[in-house]
C-alpha cells in the first residue's frame, strides 16, 4: 500500500510539540510496512541537518517552503481575514500555511495515480486537520482519504470561551459558528476520521459526519522515557511541555501563581521546575517566584521527571490525550492532574487500579500533592500502575498498528 502523508507541520525532531511527536512516530511505524511519501513544510527554525535526517525516515519526502506573511496585523488585516472566512468558509489558521505549490504537487501526484490505475492502492492521510485543505472532495469516490484530527477546532474554541481563557473572546465568539460549519464540511470529505480520545470522538460525532470515526490515542517512546530506578523523595514538583503553547502557558501560570505558593506554606523547601522549550515572557517571569525554575529546552525531559517527586499537570484547556501525561506515567513519576490533563485515560474509579490523582481546584491540588509528599507507598503504587498502563496501551507500536489497520481497511473498501 502507498501512503501519501500531508503534514504542514515539520515532524522533526519529534520533541518540538504534540503534533510533531504524533506525526513522526506514526510515519516511522508506517514506513516499516508500507511505502510512505511525506509532504511537509519546514519552519524557520528547521536546519538543513534536520531536513536530511527526516529524509532518511520515509521512502520519499517532498519539501515545500512555508508561505511568508507580512508581520503587519492591524485592524484592517483582521477584518479582511474574518471577511474571507465568512465568504470562503476556511479559517485563517488553515490558510496561514497553505502552499499553492504544495497543492499543485499533491494534485499531480493523485492525478497520476488515478491515470495509472493505482488509486485503489493509495491512501492519503492529513496529519492534523489543518492539512484537509489539500484534499479535493471528488477524490473520496476513488481514493481512501483520512484526516487525523489532533483536536477539534470548534470544540477547542468553544472550550476557551466557556472557561474564560480565550485571548481574544470577541474574535472567538464571532468565529465559533463558522468553525462548526467548517469542521462539519471538511469532515464530510474523508473516508475515515481519526481522533485521540473518546471525548474528541463525541465532539466530531455531534457534527454528524457519515464516515468512520476511530479513536487512536497517542503513545510514548519507552526508550526515551525509561521507568525511573528510584524514588527521589524530597518535595520536588515538575511540569513538562512546550512553553509557547497557550494551554501550557495558562497551566503553568495557574500552577506557579495559585497552587505552588500554598504548597510552599506547608513545605518551605518545595521546588517547582517548569521544563520545556521556547518559554514566552509570561512563563519566563515565573522564575521570579520563590522555588520556581524555568529551564527552557533541556537535553532529556526524562531526567527531570526522574528527579521529581510529583509531576503536576493542571491543564484547564485543550482537547485530546496529553503526551506530557503519558510521558510522566511512562517515566514512573506520580501524576496529579486535572480532568483535562487526564482526558482519555482510565486512571481511577471502580475496578481500575489507581494510576494518578485527580485535582481541579487549588485546594485539591495542594491536598493531593501533600498526600504524595507524605506517602511513599502511594507514590510507588501510582508509579507501577501507570507504567504498566502505558506499556500495555500507549506505545507508538500500539498506535501505529491501529493506524495501519485502519488505512488497510479503508484501502480495501476502494478495491
Amino acid at each position: 500500500m502507498k501512503i501519501l502523508m500531508l503534514s504542514s507541520t515539520f515532524p522533526y525532531p519529534p520533541t518540538r510539540g504534540g503534533t510533531q511527536v504524533r506525526t513522526f512516530h506514526l510515519m516511522k511505524y508506517l514506513t516499516q510496512r508500507h511505502h510512505v511519501t511525506l509532504v511537509t513544510q519546514p519552519g524557520p527554525n528547521v536546519t538543513e541537518e534536520e531536513v536530511e535526517r527526516l529524509r532518511g525516515c520515509a521512502q520519499e519526502v517532498a519539501i515545500f517552503e512555508r508561505p511568508a506573511f507580512s508581520a503587519i496585523d492591524g485592524t484592517f488585516s483582521k477584518v479582511k481575514r474574518f471577511a474571507n472566512f465568512l465568504r470562503e468558509g476556511t479559517p485563517p489558521h488553515v490558510l496561514w500555511s497553505y502552499s499553492l505549490k504544495m497543492q499543485n504537487w499533491v494534485d499531480r501526484y493523485v492525478e497520476s495515480a488515478i491515470a495509472k490505475g493505482e488509486a485503489r492502492d493509495l491512501v492519503i492521510t492529513c496529519e492534523h486537520s489543518v492539512n484537509e485543505i489539500y484534499v479535493r472532495p471528488e477524490w473520496q469516490s476513488k481514493i481512501a482519504t483520512v484526516v487525523n484530527i489532533h483536536s477539534s477546532v470548534y470544540g477547542t474554541c468553544r472550550q476557551l470561551l466557556e472557561t474564560n481563557t480565550s485571548e481574544k473572546p470577541l474574535r472567538d465568539r464571532l468565529q465559533l459558528p463558522l468553525l462548526q460549519q467548517y469542521e462539519r464540511r471538511y469532515c464530510s470529505k474523508f473516508s475515515g476520521i481519526v481522533v485521540t480520545t473518546q471525548e474528541d470522538q463525541q465532539q466530531i460525532l455531534d457534527l454528524k459526519p457519515s464516515t468512520t470515526i476511530v479513536v487512536i490515542p497517542n503513545g510514548v517512546d519507552l526508550s526515551e522515557f525509561p521507568f525511573r530506578q528510584f524514588d527521589p523523595g524530597r518535595h520536588q514538583l515538575v511540569f513538562i511541555g512546550a512553553m509557547d503553547n497557550l494551554p501550557n502557558v495558562d497551566a503553568v501560570r495557574f500552577l506557579a501563581l495559585e497552587v505552588f505558593p500554598l504548597v510552599r506554606l506547608r513545605y518551605p523547601d518545595a521546588t517547582l521546575a517548569l521544563v520545556g522549550a521556547r518559554p514566552v515572557p509570561e512563563v519566563q517571569e515565573l522564575a521570579n517566584q520563590p522555588g520556581v525554575t524555568v529551564t527552557g529546552q533541556v537535553p532529556s525531559i526524562a531526567e527531570y521527571l526522574h528527579q521529581a517527586t510529583v509531576c503536576v499537570i493542571p491543564m484547564r484547556t485543550g482537547y485530546g490525550i496529553k503526551n506530557k501525561t503519558l510521558e510522566a506515567m511512562a517515566a514512573g513519576t506520580p501524576v496529579v492532574a486535572s480532568d483535562r490533563g487526564l482526558e482519555g485515560l482510565s486512571v481511577d474509579g471502580p475496578n481500575v487500579p489507581l494510576r494518578a490523582l485527580r485535582a481541579n481546584q487549588v485546594t485539591e491540588y495542594v491536598a493531593e500533592i501533600g498526600r504524595l509528599f507524605e506517602d511513599r507507598r502511594l507514590r510507588d503504587q501510582l508509579s507501577t500502575n501507570a507504567r504498566r498502563l502505558v506499556e500495555r496501551d500507549y506505545t507508538w507500536e500500539v498506535a501505529g498498528d491501529r493506524y495501519s489497520s485502519l488505512l488497510s481497511e479503508l484501502s480495501a473498501r476502494k478495491s
